[in-house]
């Protein structure tokens, strides 16, 4: 399963995090206790899922098992560390004191060994947070996106119109995400299933309800829709101003 859930702030953090565990129980715990925490979190069942959306997504950190089937966690450090920064907290089964090692030296961050305190992990993925150097507030602006009337914040995941917030749905949110960070391109609904977790044929029908709802939050006439269009044969494509 994949899903992003936006947070309610209530533990002042705005991070967004990617989850990546083959057990979906711990998957579920972890995002739903991050959420409460504040985070928005997106989650994945395995290193091949998380490489789609790192492709596509930023994030400001990655929590990630080590034992998975195929592509390991420490093999996945390692290939991450190689193109990006992105902080990297590892999780390791008790006694794994070599795959710990292994992993600090692939690149991660830190490690919590299992099984642990939920509030252990939020103490970790904070302080690791804190160590990072801030460089949103070091850009000159603001990574914006406009359609008409409508603004979307990239950084932020945030859709406003004029001086009003426009709320989005968790599986909105995902598609925004999605959509702005391959603009001017046609994005198939085959991936928008997988990406958003619905693997299901049944479910492309799903994600076109979604679309739907998504152009009335964007688009003037929702039935002839300019900027979040449907490219006949190849998808859905985002086109902003």
């Amino acid at each position: 399963m994949t899903a992003l859930i936006q947070g309610n702030g209530q533990g002042g953090a705005d991070a967004h995090l990617l989850v990546v565990d083959d057990d979906e129980r711990i998957r579920g715990l972890l995002q739903k206790f991050l959420v409460r925490s504040g985070y928005m979190v997106t989650v994945a069942k395995d290193a091949a899922q998380a490489r789609r959306l790192l492709a596509g997504l930023e994030f400001d950190l990655i929590v990630l098992d080590v034992m998975m089937p195929g592509e390991d966690g420490i093999s996945l450090t390692r290939a991450l560390r190689s193109r990006m920064t992105t902080p990297i907290l590892l999780l390791t089964a008790k006694g794994e004191a070599a795959n710990r090692i292994e992993g600090l030296e692939a690149g991660a961050d830190d490690y919590l060994v299992k099984p642990f305190e939920p509030k252990e992990l939020l103490l970790r993925v904070g302080a690791i947070l804190r160590r990072m150097p801030q460089q949103r507030a070091a850009e000159a602006a603001p990574k914006v996106m406009h359609m008409g009337a409508v603004r979307y914040d990239m950084d932020r995941g945030e859709l406003w119109r004029g001086d009003e917030p426009v709320r989005l749905t968790a599986t909105e949110a995902a598609l925004m995400r999605l959509f702005a960070a391959h603009p001017g391109e046609a994005i198939s609904r085959e991936r928008l299933v997988v990406d958003l977790g619905r693997e299901e044929e049944a479910q492309e029908r799903a994600v076109d309800v979604q679309i739907t709802r998504l152009r009335r939050k964007i688009e003037d006439d929702p039935k002839t829709p300019r900027y979040l269009q449907t490219v006949r044969g190849e998808g859905y494509m985002l086109a902003p101003d």
